[in-house]
């Protein structure tokens, strides 16, 4: 059957290998398509992706980067579905992202494996795992809710689908298994059906299923059917059944009536069987797709079939519903995206033709609208109406495909039918069927509602138009509004009839909504008639109406000037205020005038209206000069100083400052120039200096910046106004950090006498030039100091201050100051008064009056410097008599008591409070000792180490350093650099140290002789302080230190010591003799002490003696020691000997060093004893070890097997695995078998050849390594049977297959390895590895099978590794096979033509060469053809015409000189008019003389060189030739060559046409010339008429009367004057035409000036609204006159300003 005639068109609408998807991903673990709208492909190489393809633009896939076990695509929006199976889990993790919004929804973990799951609704998804079956909603933060549990029937089988109905009330789980044993081929498909309500399951058998909803007759509600295909063998019958039956049918309601069908499957299609099924609900037909790719097409309701086809030839594992045209989406292995839709045209005829059933066809017309059975419809309707069935015929009509039947004649079919009594009118039924149905088209709806209308029962009319069961007219409107004008403008508005909606709202008053409507529908009503007609009632309603017009779409249909002067008309000026205010607000260039207009009426009319809206400053376009000259006059100076532009303008109105709020004047001088402002200021100052002071000074204030501050003070100074400038310079003050601007502030208000704001200043200001601003007060005399007090307070001028105010007698003042200003400046004060010879008698009391307050220590100073510190006797004695503790209250006081020499030790010792610095250095030129005693009651260490050393006090030194017992003053005077530290050692040690009687000072004397590195110092010190009898001589910590020392200065005195002296430490002392290498004292200090272990290291560390130490250990016996004695003996290698020490010891703590070094000297058996030992005190799991390998070792198998029966904590992996690697087999045999590790069992069997056990083993193990090792312990034995049991466990595992492979190659066994890759084809987990290793195999050793396996299997290859194996290989044929597969034609095509023997078949090659993508291999088989195959090139270049560059062709074919070969060719592809093709073959046709076919080749193709044809030819001893030459001459526009090659063949007819077709005057003259010459009379005729429009008339004559041929002219001649006659005739014609119309254009300018000169006096001030009809007026007898037309500032209108509304 034709595609085209077929009910069921299939296209491809996209090859997923086309955008990217690699072939090997497109399977049904790896593509999902959920539905129409996308496919989602999941991508494990080169990395992990998913791709989503967007089915509206698929060549945009969106590939990103995610890991995942499986994605689903939401069926109706960007919505991704991931799961990842948990490694280490059965687990697996779901989650649910929005890609537009790059956001993650939801995520849950579910306890099991899911092993499929599906978008059963947008919002729902199904997840099914191995025992249950969850519902997951993508909304809100729900879990996973389990649905039901799985049935017995589906247990190990592959679930392939999961639906619900669209109630969600019933479900469906398909899956598929094994075939029976009787017809393993057959795939068995189970099905178990859940209904949620009754929670309850039935097992079914069936491979495919799908719902569906069907409205049975006479049931208000669809009923949910399920359609299922299943397909079974049983007894070896084989049965295909399409089952249809209702679920949940409704009690006391008509039911769907089961149906079932045969599915029949081609005898090649014996083991297919569905594997998807979909239903279109849109034409209620079943697609049942099987694997293969067979479609079976029923109809729902019936179950009848309609159509099977194969769609595709490679198997389909996915299909997805395609709802938006009833058909369905395919996807198969190839990576096809199949498309199949009902063909619309054909499918009815189609089913009533071929199938003949017509009451189907019938069904399948109305269910889906589709054309084709429209006679049977007809025909059908005619006889139900026949029989009186006029119900039938209702439903038929109304049903009728594309409503061929609800036509104005069926209407009246049922008028025509006469109304039997008591029963429905016929028409009333129709109309009620058609309601039923759904919507009634426009006559069906006029003609109900003429019915009803006439019932008057208009509440029916609003129910059918509230459920849009009408289709609204104009003609239903007009009916309506005979009783319901509401309900007819609903009508009207709905059907679109917008004059008639224009005109009920005109007459409803309701203009706003005339807007709102005609901008919606894109009407244009005559909008200056409404607004005139409001504005007669209404108008505040005429203003709305006017703004609602400005705002509408693409401007304001009136002109705003016109609506203004509407309302100025009748004086409603506020009005127009109100909307030009509304309208101008976007403030337009364009509107400046508009502008102007609204501020000049109010402005006269209104000023504070004029001045709120200058205020707000929402025009900037209108016409300032006038507008300001309009204020001014109105007495809006403010506004007037805003638009003048002019200075002397700005002069004349600014001095009316009386008339302007002074704010606002203030803001303006904001908006002046700098120079026009200081021009106003002077002008304001002059004309009333103390009026406008405040003014001018606000202003400087404002904008004194813009202005400078210079140029202000300068106008304030020139009009000597320094209260100006005190204000000015007030405001600017605290911003300004110029010190010029601080002092004229300063001086402005002492010339003010604003003398508190100068003494505010002069204390707050920083930035005053106090030594300018000091000389000013100073000059100034001010009657109040303060000010100046405060600057020389503050800037250091106290003693220009005092002097001034001493000079001056205000020693009121010098006493304030420092008493309540700045006590802390009393003492410049008072040296200044010293200075100026002040009585002491002031200066005393003026000292005592501030007492505690006044700083003693520049007090002193000052004092001091001036020799007059006893005038301080008085005021510090007073000081301390009231308790001061001041430093520099005493230290004046101990200067002064040690001048007067009055008991100065007593003071210097009791009084605290002094500094011992300050009086100490005091002291020093007066009296040495005296700043000795200062300066230790100090503790000043420096200066009193300086005055001892300086004046010899050597033993005062020694004393004050040993009580001292600083480290830091020791480490000073111990210094090697200090040149007197002999003499203080000396005094120390006979004076200073045996004078002490404080340990603590004897201990800090030690400690910093041994800081100061003075080891026989201290020795010598020490001896006469420990060993002669002192109170010191039995101290432990002198003891230490003397031995330590001898230790580091005298070691030969260190023995004599130790024997000398007990209270010592002897643990530490003997370290550090150790240390100090002093090993005889040390083992003699731990002897002594009993401090075994210690002295039995330092024999054996140290002095390095076991022997002697094996001694001392016999001596003490202690098992300390002979550990000690072990860990030695160890380290020495006496392995033996240390493990009798360690044992001796009961010492099990090193038993991991003994191990090591037992094993490194193997002394197994010694080991074994003290394993035993260790083995009695603790469990350690490396001891149970070490103990069985040390058993293995000594060959004690016995002993292992009863070792390992008894407890123990050994890590038998561990020892096994240590055995092994050391070969030791047997004892690692007995291991392992004991602790099941079958996999080392099986290598080490394999080691002691035992290779059946280990075979065994290896199947326990079921390891893949194991059986590696195995297997190729087994191969290199020979036991190529138990190695192929083994092979055949290794090589269903991809990774290891390569390897057991190269393994058999590498020693030779090509047909052991062939022989177990055949055996691994028949296992059940045969992989695509197996048969390509096989593949390669048969290349290198078996060539003869390689073309057989590779057909049998392909698509189980991995065919590009088997193409390297071929090509390595060289086997041609079987390479090129290969390549196609793959889609490598490139290669296919190469390979052939390489190899062309063995791999050259000419209908394989062309269909590969037209399938290659490289366009050079078209031209390489061209060269390959002509070489090997001649005869057959026509073929391939006709198969190549489209894809070829057919000049390259000839070229290639004109080189090798076989041209005339490709004729055919050539011929075929001459259409694309091609210059090479086109020259080749008229070459080709001049050299076999074929005239006939190069003329025609001339004509029909001109791209070619012509004049080298022509050249070529002109000269041919053909004449036909030469005369195509001429032609060639004459179609290149080379008359002369053309006529003359004419000419010369005496072809004159030839050159006739010639020189008329040139149009060339001079040559069809010289033509007629030649025919003369030539005495050709009939030619000389033939070339007049011919060359008519060429020839000149008085050239004809002229050689006709010469030549005595005036005959052969007249016919010429003839034609020649009635031709000029014509056109004379024709010109006086359109001059008269002329000369009318301009006459006529004349007139009627005339009458249209006399017209507008008649309108213009006539015309009215203001033309009243005409009057409408129905609004207040009524109509007239007859028409109104027709308004003017062009009046001045107003549209024109038609008659009423709207169309024509009609009376109601």
């Amino acid at each position: 059957m034709a595609a085209t005639s077929a009910p069921i068109t299939m296209k491809e609408a996209l090859t997923l290998t086309s955008i990217g998807i690699n072939q090997q991903f497109i399977t049904f673990t790896n593509v999902t398509m959920e539905s129409e709208n996308y496919i989602c492909v999941r991508e494990t190489a080169p990395q992990n992706s998913v791709v989503i393809i967007d089915m509206n633009m698929p060549t945009q896939p969106l590939r990103r980067p995610i890991t995942a076990d499986s994605a689903l695509m939401n069926p109706n929006s960007r919505i991704l579905a991931l799961k990842a199976h948990l490694p280490g889990t059965t687990q697996d993790h779901l989650q649910i992202f929005n890609i537009e919004a790059k956001a993650k929804l939801k995520s849950h973990q579910m306890p099991e494996q899911v092993v499929f799951w599906k978008w059963i609704t947008p919002k729902m998804m199904g997840l099914v795992t191995q025992s249950s079956v969850y519902h997951w909603s993508i909304e809100g933060d729900s879990e996973p809710v389990k649905m039901f549990n799985r049935t017995a029937n589906l247990a190990n089988n592959q679930i392939i689908n999961y639906k619900c109905d669209p109630s969600e009330k019933w479900l469906v789980l398909i899956g598929i298994a094994p075939g029976s044993p009787e017809r393993p081929q057959l795939v068995k498909g189970n099905m178990q059906l859940f209904s949620v309500d009754q929670q309850r399951s039935q097992a079914l058998e069936a491979h495919a299923a799908s719902f569906a909803t069907l409205r049975v007759p006479g049931n208000d509600k669809d009923s949910i059917l399920i359609s299922f295909a299943s397909k079974t063998c049983n007894a070896g019958q084989i049965t295909s059944k399409l089952h249809v039956i209702e679920l949940g049918a409704q009690p006391g309601k008509p039911s769907f009536t089961k149906k079932q069908a045969d599915l029949f499957f081609p005898p090649d299609f014996a083991d297919d069987f569905p594997v998807a099924m979909q239903i279109s609900h849109k034409y209620g037909l079943i697609y049942v797709i099987t694997k293969l790719g067979l479609l079976f097409v029923y109809d729902l309701e019936t179950a009848t079939a309609v159509y099977r086809n194969r769609i595709s030839s490679d198997p389909i594992f996915l299909t997805s519903e395609a709802s938006s045209v009833g058909g369905f989406y395919a996807i198969n292995r190839k990576g096809q995206v199949l498309l199949a839709t009902v063909n619309e045209a054909t499918i009815i005829p189609f089913v009533s033709g071929q199938l003949n059933n017509l009451e189907l066809a019938v069904n399948l017309a109305k269910r889906g609208n589709l054309p084709g059975a429209e006679n049977l419809v007809v025909q059908r309707f005619q006889e139900l109406f026949a029989q009186t069935k006029y119900k039938e015929a209702a439903e038929l009509a109304a049903e009728s495909p594309q409503g061929i039947l609800r036509t104005p004649e069926t209407v009246a079919k049922f008028q025509s039918v006469p109304v039997q009594a008591g029963q429905t009118p016929p028409l009333l039924q129709y109309f009620g069927t058609l309601l039923t149905k759904g919507k009634l088209n426009a006559f069906e709806s006029l003609e109900l509602s003429r019915l009803v209308v006439n019932q008057n029962k208009k509440n029916l009319l609003e129910n059918w138009l509230a459920e849009d069961k009408l289709e609204c007219s104009e003609d239903l409107g007009d009916l309506v509004k005979t009783v319901d004008n509401d309900l007819a403008l609903k009508i009207y508005i709905k059907a679109r009839a917008t004059p008639k909606v224009v005109a009920a709202f005109a007459e409803r008053r309701e203009f706003d909504k005339i807007l709102i409507y005609s901008k919606q529908v894109g009407y244009t009503p005559d909008y200056l008639f409404l607004l005139q007609t409001i504005l007669r009632t209404d108008s505040q309603g005429a203003v709305n109406f006017a703004l609602m017009m400005s705002q509408m779409e693409g401007g304001c249909p009136v002109d705003y000037n016109t609506i203004t002067d509407l309302f100025l008309q009748r004086n409603m000026i506020r009005e127009a205020t109100a909307f030009l205010l509304d309208v101008l607000k976007p403030n337009l260039p364009e509107h400046s005038y508009l502008q102007t207009k609204v501020l000049e009426i109010n402005l006269v009319t209104f000023p504070n209206v004029a001045d709120a809206i200058l205020a707000n400053g929402m025009f900037t376009h209108y016409d300032r000069p006038v507008i300001g000259q309009l204020c001014e006059k109105a007495g809006l100076y403010i506004r007037a100083l805003q638009h003048y532009s002019e200075l002397p303008d700005i002069k004349r109105v600014i001095v009316n400052t009386h008339a302007i709020e002074p704010q606002n004047l203030v803001e303006f001088f904001g908006t002046l120039s700098k120079e026009w402002a200081l021009e106003c200021m002077k002008d304001l100052l002059l004309v009333n200096l103390r009026g406008n002071l405040q003014i001018i000074v606000q202003v400087a204030k404002e904008y004194c910046e813009q202005l400078g501050v210079e140029e202000c003070i300068k106008l304030f100074e020139k009009f000597k106004s320094y209260e100006g400038l005190y204000f000015f310079l007030g405001s600017y003050l605290s911003s300004s950090e110029d010190p010029e601007i601080h002092f004229k502030y300063i001086e402005a208000a002492a010339k003010t006498g604003q003398i508190k704001e100068v003494e505010r200043v002069t204390r707050e200001s920083d930035f005053y030039d106090p030594e300018k601003t000091k000389n000013f007060l100073m000059e100034a005399k001010l009657p109040d100091a303060r000010p100046l007090i405060n600057v020389c307070d503050r800037f250091g001028f106290v003693p220009d201050l005092t002097h001034y105010l001493y000079s001056n007698n205000m020693l009121r003042y010098i006493e304030g100051y420092v008493q309540k200003v700045n006590p802390g400046n009393a003492p410049l004060v008072v040296g200044q008064l010293l200075d100026d010879e002040c009585p002491e008698d002031f200066i005393k009391g003026l000292i005592l009056s501030v007492r505690s307050l006044l700083p003693v220590e520049p007090l002193v100073e000052q004092c001091e410097k001036r020799n007059r510190l006893r005038l301080l006797t008085q005021f510090l004695e007073h000081l301390v008599s009231e308790g001061s503790q001041d430093v520099h209250v005493h230290n004046a006081l101990g200067k002064i008591i040690i001048d007067s020499n009055n008991n100065p030790e007593h003071f210097l010792t009791t009084n605290p409070y002094y500094d011992s610095r300050v009086v100490g250095k005091y002291c020093e030129k007066r009296d040495p000792t005296l700043a000795v005693v200062a300066y230790q009651r100090g503790q000043c260490d420096d200066e009193l180490v300086n005055v001892t050393n300086k004046n010899s006090l050597f033993k005062l030194q020694a004393r004050y350093v040993v009580e001292r017992m600083d480290a830091d003053l020791w480490a000073k005077v111990l210094d090697p650099e200090n040149e007197f530290r002999r003499l203080l050692i000396d005094q120390v040690v006979s004076t200073a140290l045996p004078e002490s009687q404080s340990p603590e000072q004897v201990s800090a004397t030690v400690k910093a002789f041994m800081t100061a590195d003075l080891p026989h110092e201290l020795i010598e010190l020490l001896e006469k302080i420990v060993l002669q009898n002192s109170a010191f001589s039995g101290n432990f910590n002198l003891q230490n230190l003397l031995i330590l020392t001898a230790i580091k200065a005298d070691p030969s005195r260190v023995m004599d010591y130790i024997n000398r002296l007990d209270n010592f430490d002897g643990p530490a002392v003997g370290e550090v003799a150790v240390e100090a290498q002093l090993y005889e004292e040390a083992f003699a200090i731990f002897k002594k002490f009993n401090l075994n272990v210690r002295a039995v290291n330092v024999l054996l560390d140290n002095i390095r003696d076991i022997n002697r130490a094996v001694e001392f250990a016999y001596r003490v016996e202690e098992d300390a020691v002979w550990s000690e004695v072990a860990k030695a003996q160890l380290r020495e290698g006496m392995v033996s000997d240390a493990i009798e020490s360690f044992i001796r010891a009961d010492d099990a703590t090193q038993f991991l060093e003994v191990i090591r070094a037992a094993e490194e000297a193997n002394v197994y058996h010694d080991l074994v004893k003290y394993l035993i030992m260790v083995r009695e005190k603790a469990r350690e799991p490396k001891v149970d070890s070490e103990l069985i390998y040390a058993y293995a070792r000594i060959d004690g198998l016995g002993e292992i097997e009863e070792f390992i029966l008894m407890p123990n904590v050994a890590n038998l992996p561990n020892v096994g695995d240590r055995l092994y690697d050391e070969a030791l087999y047997e004892a690692a045999k007995i291991i392992f078998a004991f602790i099941s590790n079958w996999g080392k069992l099986a290598i080490t069997l394999v080691k002691l050849n035992q290779f059946q056990g280990a075979v065994d083993a290896a199947r326990k193990a079921n390891s893949a390594k194991t059986w590696k090792e195995v297997c190729f312990a087994c191969v290199d034995a020979e036991e190529f049977r138990l190695a192929q049991i083994c092979g055949l466990n290794i090589i269903i595992q991809v990774d290891d297959l390569e390897e057991v492979s190269e393994y058999y190659q590498n020693r030779g066994c090509f047909n052991e390895l062939i022989s177990l890759m055949e055996s691994g084809l028949g296992l059940e987990r045969a992989h695509m590895g197996i048969f390509t290793e096989l593949g390669v195999l048969y290349a290198r050793y078996r060539h003869d099978k390689l073309m057989e396996h590779i057909k049998l299997f392909s698509t189980r290859l991995n065919i590009p590794k088997l193409i390297r194996a071929c090509d390595e290989q060289q086997h041609w044929k079987e390479l090129t096979y290969l390549y196609i597969q793959y889609d490598e034609f490139d290669n296919a095509a190469t390979t052939v033509m390489n190899h062309s023997p063995e791999a050259w078949e000419h209908m394989q090659f062309k269909d590969i060469i037209v399938k290659v993508a490289n366009v050079e291999l078209y031209y390489k088989a061209v060269h390959f053809y002509l070489q090997e195959h001649p005869d057959l090139i026509n073929d391939v270049l006709n198969v190549l015409a489209l894809r070829l560059d057919h000049t390259r062709v000839v070229d290639i074919m004109r080189k090798a000189g076989h041209l005339r070969l490709i004729k055919p060719y050539m011929v075929a592809v001459q259409s694309n008019n091609v210059s090479a093709v086109n020259e080749a073959l008229n070459e080709t046709y001049v050299e076999e003389e074929d005239y006939d076919r190069l003329r025609e080749s001339i004509d029909l193709h001109d791209n070619f060189d012509q004049i080298g044809l022509a050249q070529k030819i002109e000269k041919h001893e053909l004449l036909e030739m030469r005369r195509v030459a001429a032609y060639i001459y004459k179609k290149a526009g080379k008359w002369k060559q053309s006529i003359a090659l004419s000419k010369k063949d005496s072809l004159y007819k030839d050159a006739i046409e010639t020189a008329s077709q040139s149009g060339d005057r001079e040559l069809a003259e010289e033509l007629l010339v030649y025919l003369i010459e030539q005495g050709k009379k009939e030619c000389f005729a033939s070339c007049l008429f011919v060359c008519y429009d060429l020839i000149r008339p008085d050239c004809a004559l002229e050689l006709a009367w010469i030549n005595n041929m005036i005959d052969f002219t007249f016919p010429y001649l003839l034609q020649f004057i009635r031709e000029y006659s014509g056109k004379v005739d024709e010109l006086i014609k359109d001059k008269i035409e002329n000369a009318s119309k301009e006459k006529a254009k004349d007139e009627e300018e005339k009458d249209v000036v006399k017209q507008q000169n008649m309108y213009a006096q006539l015309l009215p001030l203001a033309l009243p609204a005409p009057t409408m009809p129905g609004m207040g007026g009524g109509f007239n007898s007859g028409p109104p006159p027709p308004l003017p037309m062009g009046i001045p500032g107003m549209p024109p209108m038609s008659q009423f300003g709207m169309p024509p509304m009609g009376s109601y």
